[in-house]
């Protein structure tokens, strides 16, 4: 599905409303000069108040994209489009749900 390139500046939260912080490998390809997202990158979130019935905290600890970019790619890693698919996880790698693209650059799109 066709969408927005993904940079460092964009944002995004996990369904708790924790925030995604983007810790890019690639600085070869900007987009309104951030350096563009990759599957490669590190997507870690911070500030999740998630807690599981038994009251244990299981806060999302970082994002795993699913679904990438099909057909563009930086370095050979498919970029990460403001559709693409991905599930956030926990320390414990146990999925909480997709995460939520608030804003990105407005300026390349991709498939």
């Amino acid at each position: 599905m066709p969408g927005f390139l993904m940079n460092v500046g964009s944002t995004a939260i996990c369904p708790h409303s924790g925030q995604v912080s983007i810790i890019s490998s690639n600085s070869r390809v900007l987009v309104s000069g951030m350096p563009v997202a990759t599957l490669k990158d590190t997507w870690m979130v911070t500030g999740c108040p998630f807690t599981v019935p038994s009251a244990k905290p299981q806060p999302c600890f970082k994002v795993l994209w699913l679904v990438p970019a099909s057909r563009v790619q930086v370095d050979g890693q498919p970029v990460i489009l403001q559709t693409s698919t991905g599930m956030c996880q926990s320390a414990e790698q146990i999925p909480q749900g997709a995460p939520i693209v608030t804003a990105t650059q407005t300026r390349v799109s991709g498939i």
